[in-house]
């Protein structure tokens, strides 16, 4: 497998994922399988990392600046953040390598900003980000999706699903890039109001966002320097599950936690191709 490499893999018997006794080594198997479907995503964009040395048992930590001893063939993005209050090297995915050096980092979760380098501040993707509130659950949140398609349906938009890995779903319109992150934003919160007036399940804004038993349509996460768990990346959970594009008839029920390290890279179909062709506008005519 170093062969492949730029650079030597390290600890491939460490136990990453205890409960399916998941080892580095097949996390990076999984990443070799799933490159030519995880890297279209990735590619030109900033990614942010959460890695997990020790396996998901243990406490992982974010990391946006490209770590200390970074190879120099490694693509970063320097970017003032005023989080942070300092210039930030952020690291560009656009190959194998990269990906299997974040894999080997034991970076589980790549996640993405909706827009690409060259044009930071516009977005290429729109997001509703579904996030259910206990008691409501997984199929709470896939209710509500069902009703959004509908909606997205009817006004001749074409959206994509996948799972989030977690207990929520993320529903994406791929943009031409001439709208900013203010009004993909206020879309997605339009659009989420819309649903919730016709919905007691549905809450559209941050200060409901906890209410119990709701779904909340997170519009914000449609903001500059935001991020989404990457479509095929892992989630740092005991069954390691994968952010997953479905088939929309695969949501009826579905079990997010069969979407796995394992059976992920076996699945035959792609779901979202030609996902980048079909880039549209959000004005309707």
């Amino acid at each position: 497998m170093e062969r492949l490499t730029k650079f030597r893999f390290t600890n491939l018997d460490k136990i990453l994922y205890p409960k399916l006794n998941v080892k580095k080594l097949n996390v990076i198997e999984y990443y070799i399988k799933i490159a030519p479907k995880i890297l279209s995503f990735l590619a030109k964009r900033i990614v942010v990392l959460n890695r997990f040395p020790d396996g998901v048992e243990e406490k992982g930590f974010y990391e946006k600046d490209s770590p200390g001893g970074t190879p120099p063939w490694v693509e970063t993005f320097a970017r003032f953040s005023e989080t942070s209050g300092r210039e930030i090297n952020y690291i560009i995915c656009n190959d194998l390598n990269t990906l299997l050096w974040l894999a080997n980092l034991a970076a589980l979760e790549m996640h993405i900003v909706l827009s690409q380098i060259e044009s930071y501040e516009k977005p290429d993707q729109l997001l509703f980000d579904l996030d259910p509130e206990p008691p409501a659950g997984f199929n709470e949140a896939v209710e509500v999706a069902f009703t959004l398609k509908e909606n997205l349906d009817s006004l001749g938009f074409k959206s994509y699903i996948k799972t989030s890995g977690k207990k929520g779903l993320h529903v994406l319109l791929p943009l031409v890039g001439d709208y900013n992150f203010s009004q993909t934003r206020e879309f997605v919160h339009q659009f989420g109001k819309y649903l919730a007036r016709d919905s007691d399940l549905v809450v559209s804004e941050l200060s409901q966002s906890q209410d119990p038993g709701k779904v909340y349509v997170d519009y914000l996460q449609n903001s500059v320097g935001r991020t989404m768990i990457c479509p095929y990346s892992l989630r740092a959970t005991p069954q390691a599950t994968v952010s997953t594009p479905i088939e929309w008839d695969e949501l009826k029920g579905l079990n997010p936690e069969e979407l796995n390290v394992f059976t992920v890279k076996e699945r035959k179909k792609n779901p979202w191709a030609g996902f980048w062709e079909n880039r549209q506008r959000l004005e309707v005519g």
